[in-house]
C-alpha cells in the first residue's frame, strides 16, 4: 500500500476516496435510465411486430379457409379445414394468372432498365467532374419531390400522341409502361447510387484503367461488381415499389378502338375484390391477395442481409 501511494501528497490520496460514490451512484443511475430506455424499445418493438405479422398471417391462413368459416370466425388463425380449391379459383376464375404474367413481364424490363442506366448515370456523376454535374444531378433529385398525380394528364396526352405516331408506345401497351416506370423510379435509383459509388475506392477503378481498360470496361468489370450490395438493395426497392404501383398502369394500360384491355397485379387485385365481393367469394379474394403478397415478401427475406448490407455500406465505409 505505502508502494502505490509513495510520493502522492494527502489530498491527491483522499481525491478518488471522495469521489468515488458520486461516480458509482452516477453510473448506477445512467445504468438503471440505460436499462429502462431498452425495456420501453424492446417491448415497442414487439408490439410492432405483432402489428405487422399479425395481419400477415391473418391473411394467408383466411385464404385457406371457406366463405362460412370467413364470415363466421373472422378473426380466428387456424382453419378447420386447408382449401386449397381457393388459389386455383383465384388464379383461374379470378384471372390473377394473366395479371402476375403481366406484372413480371413488366418488372422484367422495367427493373432492368432502372438498374442499368441508374447505375451508369450515378457512376458518371460520382466519379466525373463536368460542368453541369451538379445541376444534372440536382435535376435527377427534384424528381423525387414531384408527386406522379401532378404529370397524371400532360402524362397521358403524351402516351397517347405517342400511340398515334408510334404503334407500340400507346396506351395499353407494355412497352409505354415500361419506359414510364423506368421514368418514376429513375430519380431515386440515381440518389442512392450515387452515394454508393462514392463510397468505393477509386483507385481500384484507375489501376483497372493504368492495365489497358477503358471507362466502360472499369465500371461494368471492376466497379459495378464491388457495388453489388447496392445494387441489390435498390433493385429490392424497385422491385417492390413497380409491384404495387397502381395508379399508373390504371392511367396508362387503357383499351383504345375495342382492344383487349391488359391490367397488371394491382389492378387485378381491385377487379378481383370487386367481382369476388359481388360473388360472396371471400376465400377466393384472400387467395389472390396471398399470391400477390408472398412473391415479394419471399424475395425480401432471401436478400434481407444484402439490402441491410447495401443500406449501411456509405455509414461503415
Amino acid at each position: 500500500m505505502s508502494t502505490a501511494t509513495h510520493g502522492l501528497s494527502p489530498a491527491d490520496q483522499a481525491t478518488p476516496s471522495r469521489q468515488s460514490p458520486g461516480r458509482r451512484a452516477g453510473a448506477r443511475r445512467v445504468g438503471l435510465g440505460a436499462q429502462v430506455f431498452n425495456g420501453f424499445s424492446h417491448l415497442f418493438l414487439v408490439v410492432w411486430a405483432l402489428m405487422v405479422i399479425y395481419p400477415l398471417v391473418w391473411v394467408v391462413m383466411s385464404a385457406f379457409k371457406d366463405d362460412s368459416e370467413v364470415i363466421r370466425k373472422p378473426l380466428s388463425l387456424i382453419p378447420a379445414k386447408l382449401h386449397w380449391d381457393n388459389f386455383a379459383r383465384a388464379w383461374t376464375e379470378g384471372h390473377l394468372g394473366s395479371f402476375f404474367i403481366n406484372t413480371v413481364l413488366v418488372l422484367a424490363g422495367s427493373v432492368t432498365l432502372t438498374m442499368l442506366l441508374g447505375s451508369m448515370a450515378a457512376y458518371v456523376l460520382a466519379r466525373y467532374e463536368f460542368p453541369g454535374n451538379r445541376l444534372i444531378y440536382y435535376m435527377f433529385l427534384s424528381g423525387l419531390t414531384l408527386p406522379v398525380y401532378l404529370a397524371a394528364v400532360p402524362l397521358f396526352k403524351g402516351v397517347y400522341n405517342m400511340g398515334v405516331t408510334f404503334p407500340l408506345l400507346g396506351p395499353n401497351k407494355y412497352l409505354m409502361l415500361i419506359l414510364v416506370y423506368v421514368a418514376w423510379s429513375l430519380a431515386f435509383t440515381v440518389f442512392f447510387m450515387h452515394s454508393f459509388f462514392r463510397t468505393l475506392p477509386q483507385s481500384i477503378a484507375e489501376a483497372a484503367m493504368v492495365d489497358g481498360a477503358s471507362h466502360s470496361r472499369a465500371f461494368f468489370s471492376v466497379m459495378l461488381p464491388m457495388a453489388k450490395p447496392g445494387l441489390i438493395s435498390i433493385g429490392i426497392f424497385n422491385v417492390l415499389g413497380q409491384w404495387n404501383q397502381w395508379y399508373l398502369p390504371t392511367l396508362l394500360m387503357q383499351s383504345l378502338s375495342g382492344e383487349p384491355k391488359r391490367q397488371v397485379i394491382s389492378q387485378g387485385l381491385i377487379e378481383l375484390s370487386v367481382n369476388q365481393g359481388y360473388k360472396s367469394d371471400w376465400s377466393g379474394l384472400f387467395a389472390g391477395v396471398t399470391m400477390a403478397m408472398l412473391p415479394v415478401l419471399i424475395v425480401y427475406i432471401v436478400f434481407q442481409r444484402q439490402v441491410q448490407s447495401g443500406l449501411t455500406a456509405g455509414v461503415s465505409k
